[in-house]
C-alpha cells in the first residue's frame, strides 16, 4: 500500500482565485471540452482568429490551376497556415502525417461542375473523420438552391454526429450562379446554419452590410477567398472584413494561384494576426521574393523543432 500523502503543508494558493475566463471563440463558451480544444487549434487563443488554407476544390472541379500537384505546390505552405481544409483523399495520399496544422475535412459532395452543384450528400462518415484526427468537418449549404433542404439536412446530420464525437461543423454558405450576393441573403444563410447548430460558418465578404451579417450570426464567420483577384484587392478585403468582425479567412485560389503563394500566405498572416494594414502587407508582398520568405519560414521551423528536443 502506498503511503498516504500528507497535504497539510502543501501549496493551495488560497489567495489566488481559480481561473474562469470566457472562451476566445464566439458562441463556444458552453461547448464540451473536446469541441473547445478542436476550435482552439483552429482559432488562435491570442486573438481568436484563423488563417485557413482551402485546397478542397478538386472534389467538384478537378485539378484546378495551382492544385495540379498538391505534393509540390501545397505541402511547402502547410507550416504557415493555422488550418488546412481539404478532402480525405488528398489528406491520406499527399499530406505528411507530421503536419501540425489542424485539419478541416470536407465531408460533402456528389456533383461536379457539369451538374447541379447543390445536389450533394454526406460522403464521409464521422467514424472516418475521427480516424483521421480532424479538428472540424465542413459541409456545403445551398440556401435558395434547387436542393436547399437536402444540403441543410446534411448539415444537421453532421452537427448531431459531431456533437457526439466532439467535432465542430463548418457550414459553408454556397452561392449559385443566379443568386444575389447581398447582406440580406447572407444574413439568412448564415443565421440558418447557426440556428441549426453549425459551430462556425464560412461565407463571402460583401462591401455593403457585412457587419450586419456578423452581428446577427452567433458563431464565428470565416471569409471565403472566392475567385482569384489581384493580391492588393484580396488583402484589402481581408483587412476590412476583420474590422467588421470576421474571425479570419479561408483562402485558396488567392494563395495557391498567386505568383508568390508563400509570400501571399505570409502577408495574410500579418494582416490577420499581427495587426498589419493591407497597405503594409502589400508593400511586403511586392518587395519580398519567394525564396527569402521560404528561408525565413524554414529557419523558424527549425527553431521550433530544436526547442521541442
Amino acid at each position: 500500500m502506498p503511503e498516504v500523502d500528507e497535504s497539510e503543508n502543501g501549496r493551495f494558493y488560497e489567495d489566488v482565485p481559480f481561473r474562469s475566463e470566457l472562451f476566445h471563440v464566439k458562441g463556444a463558451e458552453s461547448y464540451d471540452w473536446g469541441m473547445k480544444n478542436r476550435l482552439a487549434r483552429i482559432f488562435r487563443p491570442s486573438d481568436g482568429r484563423t488563417v485557413m488554407l482551402a485546397i478542397d476544390h478538386g472534389y467538384f472541379q478537378g485539378p484546378v490551376r495551382g492544385l495540379e500537384r498538391v505534393d509540390l505546390n501545397i505541402v511547402p505552405l502547410l507550416q504557415s497556415t493555422d488550418a488546412l481544409m481539404l478532402t480525405r483523399g488528398i489528406l491520406r495520399t499527399t499530406v505528411p502525417p507530421e503536419i501540425q496544422a489542424p485539419i478541416v475535412l470536407r465531408v460533402s459532395g456528389g456533383s461536379s461542375i457539369l451538374k447541379e452543384l447543390s445536389d450533394e450528400d454526406i460522403v464521409v462518415s464521422i467514424e472516418d473523420a475521427i480516424k483521421l484526427n480532424v479538428a472540424a468537418i465542413a459541409v456545403q449549404v445551398y440556401v435558395g438552391a434547387e436542393y436547399e433542404s437536402k444540403t441543410i439536412l446534411n448539415m444537421t446530420k453532421l452537427v448531431d454526429a459531431g456533437l457526439k464525437a466532439g467535432i465542430p461543423v463548418l457550414g459553408v454558405t454556397a452561392v449559385g450562379r443566379e443568386m444575389v450576393r447581398d447582406a440580406r441573403y447572407f444574413r439568412l444563410a448564415c443565421r440558418i446554419c447557426a440556428e441549426l447548430g453549425a459551430q462556425m460558418i464560412k461565407t463571402y465578404y460583401i462591401p455593403d452590410g457585412f457587419g450586419t451579417v456578423v452581428a446577427s450570426t452567433p458563431v464565428p464567420l470565416i471569409v471565403a477567398g472566392g475567385k482569384k483577384v489581384d493580391e492588393t484587392e484580396a488583402l484589402r478585403i481581408v483587412e476590412v472584413a476583420l474590422q467588421e468582425g470576421a474571425a479570419g479567412v479561408d483562402m485558396g485560389r488567392n494563395v495557391f494561384q498567386s505568383e508568390k503563394p508563400l509570400t501571399m500566405l505570409t502577408a495574410l498572416n500579418h494582416v490577420v494576426h499581427d495587426g498589419w494594414t493591407a497597405q503594409e502587407a502589400i508593400e511586403m508582398f511586392n518587395t519580398t521574393d519567394e525564396a527569402t520568405v521560404r528561408l525565413q519560414v524554414n529557419s523558424k521551423k527549425k527553431s521550433v523543432e530544436f526547442s521541442r528536443q
